[in-house]
């Protein structure tokens, strides 16, 4: 791919209440911290574009409410999502216990359900001294599970864009593979995409969770 293709690719990031997803974001995308939020109630979306691998991404990223009661709604918004960050609090030993029950949540909601849906897990807060999570205990957890594991902190900019970019880099690879996939299946079964004057759009507009009031999300490589 090159720069004058472009992607857009639905981001997620999810995970218990106040491990600091908000501030992960925000860090990432504004290069701003603040000591405070207030709640994400539901979800906000924020976009940044980066050229990644030779090839011009808009990241669309979700930063969804961690409060239980709102579990339900925000499960949602996983629908139609390239790739997911698994947020936890390395001074919150609850936060990554939870990890198990975030990462079945969206697995299930995700279309289709498949084991190499890109995911990285985030150990935020490394600049505090009161740790309860141990660096190892973590990387163990995600190498079982064969995720990506980042020890990051909001605060001190440590390790945010890596992180982001390693999901970026891994949605955008399963990206690919998929229209090859149906590209392949196009051509033996003699049928051709549908193409347009200016280049080739592929969408999957159905498959996007999205508020009534924001333009209708969807992935698509644009060859113009």
């Amino acid at each position: 791919m090159n720069p004058r293709k472009k992607v857009d690719l639905k981001l997620i990031i999810i995970g218990a209440l106040g491990v600091g997803k908000t501030s992960l974001l925000h860090q990432y995308v504004h290069k701003t911290f603040y000591e405070d939020y207030q709640t994400t109630l539901g979800a906000s979306i924020l976009s940044k574009i980066i050229i990644l691998d030779d090839t011009t991404l808009k990241l669309q990223i979700w930063d969804t409410g961690g409060q239980e009661r709102f579990r339900s709604m925000v499960s949602t918004f996983y629908k139609g999502s390239d790739g997911c960050i698994l947020a936890f609090d390395v001074t919150d030993l609850e936060s990554f216990e939870a990890l198990d029950t975030w990462r079945g949540d969206v697995l299930a909601k995700t279309i289709p359900m498949e084991p190499s849906y890109p995911m990285v897990v985030l150990g935020n807060k490394i600049d505090l001294a009161d740790r309860q999570v141990p660096q190892e205990v973590a990387q163990g957890w995600c190498k079982e599970k064969d995720i990506p594991y980042f020890e990051v902190s909001a605060k001190n900019d440590i390790n945010v864009v890596q992180a982001f970019e390693m999901l970026a880099s891994r949605a955008l690879s399963r990206l690919g593979a998929r229209i090859a996939e149906r590209t392949e299946m196009l051509s033996q079964t003699g049928s051709a995409p549908v193409a347009r004057t200016h280049g080739l759009r592929l969408c999957q507009c159905n498959e996007r969770g999205s508020f009534s009031h924001l333009p209708e999300a969807a992935f698509h490589l644009n060859l113009e």
